[in-house]
């Protein structure tokens, strides 16, 4: 294990995971999806955690895919980028298909794949400061792996647009298409979210993993196809980022100018 993500738990059997790489606004890098994979992994075989926290490092909850390591997939073949995409899809799937309650603390700015973290939490509360943007299209990539959870939490009509225009939400905003679920001040973060704690460990266990459960059995497709989803957004956003939009949104963004489409 690296240092790439953070556990704590408590005596209650509250685990809180922080995304530690604060310097890059806690960016996914390889490293970092596959510690958060097996972390969540351990937490759900374990009798003793009740609850999982996800949170940031730093001033943000996360900026999504580190660019310099995406820019850097364009050397690989597709094939290898749908296999790298594929442990993206990974995360997401274990993440939203935890038995145990999930929590999203948003402490800050939420970019990119860091969307698709909050909605596959059962419960995401954010500091009122917090900004949400699904920013792929301004790279000449899209928010692929994410869409199945992203477009669950704010309906399809929401994502059309945003998945489009990828303009910036304020948090008041994240809350009215329900992406969270409550805004609050940043002094009173940690307060809400142990009020959510307090009920989550009044219920039973066992009713919590049924209730999860019976949602995923109303809500969800079949097994069968969401394996194929899975396999087509991890092919969808390996084909993006090694075309030549993908690459030039890219390496414009990180040399801080205009993608060539913008005249």
């Amino acid at each position: 294990m690296t240092d790439s993500v953070l556990l704590q738990t408590d005596s209650r059997g509250v685990a809180t995971l922080t995304l530690n790489r604060p310097e890059k606004h806690n960016a996914f890098d390889a490293a970092l999806i596959a510690e958060l994979t097996v972390r969540l992994a351990q937490l759900n075989n374990d009798s003793s955690t009740r609850i999982i926290i996800l949170t940031g490092a730093g001033k943000s909850f996360s900026a999504g895919a580190d660019l310099n390591w995406m820019r850097s997939m364009a050397k690989f073949s597709e094939a290898e980028n749908i296999e790298d995409a594929l442990k993206l899809a990974e995360l997401m799937d274990v993440l939203n298909t935890l038995r145990k309650p999930t929590i999203a603390r948003v402490n800050g700015a939420v970019y990119g794949g860091g969307v698709g973290l909050v909605a596959c939490c059962d419960i995401a509360i954010a500091a009122d400061t917090a900004k949400f943007a699904l920013s792929e299209v301004k790279l000449g990539l899209v928010p692929s792996v994410i869409s199945p959870y992203v477009i669950a939490a704010i309906g399809e009509h929401q994502a059309r647009r945003y998945f489009l225009t990828a303009e910036a939400l304020d948090a008041k905003q994240a809350h009215k298409i329900g992406l969270i679920h409550e805004a609050v001040t940043p002094d009173k973060l940690d307060e809400t979210i142990g009020k959510e704690v307090n009920l989550l460990l009044k219920a039973g266990p066992k009713a919590l993993t049924a209730c999860k459960e019976l949602i995923a059995a109303n809500a969800a497709a079949s097994v069968s196809a969401r394996r194929a989803l899975k396999q087509k957004t991890a092919q969808l956003i390996a084909q993006l980022r090694i075309s030549e939009e993908g690459q030039e949104g890219l390496s414009a963004f990180l040399e801080k100018r205009p993608p060539k489409w913008i005249k």
